[in-house]
């Protein structure tokens, strides 16, 4: 199975928070991705290709490895991938963003007993508080999945003031069993995070 990531264009103000303004947010054509690095066991070196558009606003990212499994004769090194992703953003001065919510998109195939997790951690470089998206299925499933969550808007992250973000996505499929006879199978086709005015992002001016 192959991940699709795809980050569009930063464009607007999601749903605001009480001290962010609406409309505080930079033309879409300032904000560009510079650049995408990754590894983990869920994308090992060459297990990954990516395309970046022209404009730079768009990064695709397509993963043939992030599959975690689970049953009898499975490793259980095969129960939990995961891939570290740095994203380099830039963006205009006096102005950062944060992260409100993912889409998870992929396929599960799991029996009575096992249970699934589909988690991504977001940070930036240089800051040591962080937020997360998650999303939990119970067996029995089986077939395609597109699934959305939100951040933890208790605990906001907000990437830091200037021209440069290094967002770091950690994401991570895991799966766990009470039935040592069943066997569950979770991928991550897809994850996409869409900074666009529909309630991805959510952007502020900088205070001084």
């Amino acid at each position: 199975m192959k991940w699709l990531f795809a980050l569009l264009p930063l464009a607007a103000a999601a749903p605001a928070f009480p001290d962010v303004a609406l409309g505080d947010a930079p033309p879409a054509g300032q904000v560009k991705i510079r650049g995408v690095s990754y590894g983990g066991t869920g994308c090992p070196q060459g297990t990954m290709s990516s395309q970046i558009s022209a404009d730079r606003s768009i990064v695709t990212l397509i993963f043939d490895s992030y599959i975690a499994s689970i049953g009898p004769g499975i490793s259980v090194t095969e129960q939990r991938k995961n891939c570290q992703l740095n994203v380099d953003i830039e963006y205009p001065g006096g102005f950062q963003y944060s992260i409100l919510s993912a889409d998870y998109r992929g396929y599960a195939a799991i029996q009575k007993g096992v249970s699934g997790t589909l988690k991504s951690t977001y940070y930036f470089s240089g800051q040591t508080a962080q937020t997360s998206t998650e999303y939990g299925f119970t067996g029995p499933v089986n077939g395609d999945y597109l699934k959305h969550d939100e951040a933890d808007s208790t605990s906001i992250v907000w990437s830091p003031c200037g021209a440069t973000g290094m967002l770091n996505i950690n994401s991570q499929v895991r799966l766990t069993s009470s039935n040592s006879s069943a066997t569950g199978l979770l991928t991550t086709d897809s994850t996409d995070l869409k900074f666009t005015q529909v309630v991805y992002v959510q952007w502020k001016k900088c205070t001084k």
